[in-house]
């Protein structure tokens, strides 16, 4: 039975790949964020698979202990200290001898988003793009069997609908649901060897457009 660490475990994406995991695999999950009472009830449905830490992604030392028997590390986190996480997050997965690691970034980091969705992303998201390049490129020049995903405008769609892009290719679309990063995850921990040390552009297709259609 795998073990998967996840990190920002409160996450609305981490939120809807943990019920895919509970209710399709038998992987056992190590949820890990700041404040562990707000999966309590999460944890004591399925105590039997899941067990909640509490800890700063920034911790060395927590995140060592946190990783010792899993197998795959699914990182889901944010925040202006995105580079600083990226850093403990690889040091971490060094001192604990692991390497898969799933990391969620975001569309825009190779400046890859054509035309005027390029344009309207770049101005809307700002110094947020710069903050994911630069944590995304920590994890690159690690060596740890990294998957980066880049998801396009995120919705609460209940559909698995997606298509991905190579690092190097123009961005497709500009929105894909929750649910489908979460279900790629998911596949990713059950067949650890794809997507590995890629960085994968995910978008619904035919949502090409000059911005996301319900924005």
């Amino acid at each position: 039975m795998a073990k998967v660490l996840i990190l920002g475990a409160n996450g609305k994406i981490a939120r809807l790949a943990e019920h895919i995991f509970v209710d399709t695999t038998d992987t056992s999950l190590k949820l890990y964020l700041r404040d562990a009472e707000r999966l309590d009830d999460f944890v004591d449905s399925h105590d039997k698979l899941t067990e909640a830490i509490e800890g700063d992604s920034t911790d060395v030392q927590n995140l060592v202990e946190s990783m010792k028997d899993v197998d795959l590390v699914y990182a889901n986190l944010a925040g202006n200290n995105i580079t600083a996480q990226a850093r403990a997050v690889v040091e971490a997965m060094h001192a604990a001898n692991k390497t898969r690691l799933v990391w969620i970034s975001t569309l825009g980091i190779y400046d890859e988003v054509p035309g005027k969705f390029g344009e309207w992303n770049k101005k809307i998201l700002g110094d947020y793009i710069t903050n994911y390049a630069a944590a995304a490129k920590v994890i690159e020049d690690s060596d740890l069997d990294y998957t980066i995903i880049r998801p396009a405008w995120l919705t609460d769609k209940p559909e698995v609908d997606y298509e991905v892009t190579q690092k190097g290719e123009d961005f497709k679309g500009t929105e894909v649901s929750r649910r489908s990063i979460a279900q790629i995850v998911v596949d990713i921990s059950q067949d650890p060897d794809k997507f590995k040390r890629e960085s994968i552009g995910v978008n619904k297709p035919n949502t090409d457009g000059d911005k996301p259609a319900w924005y």
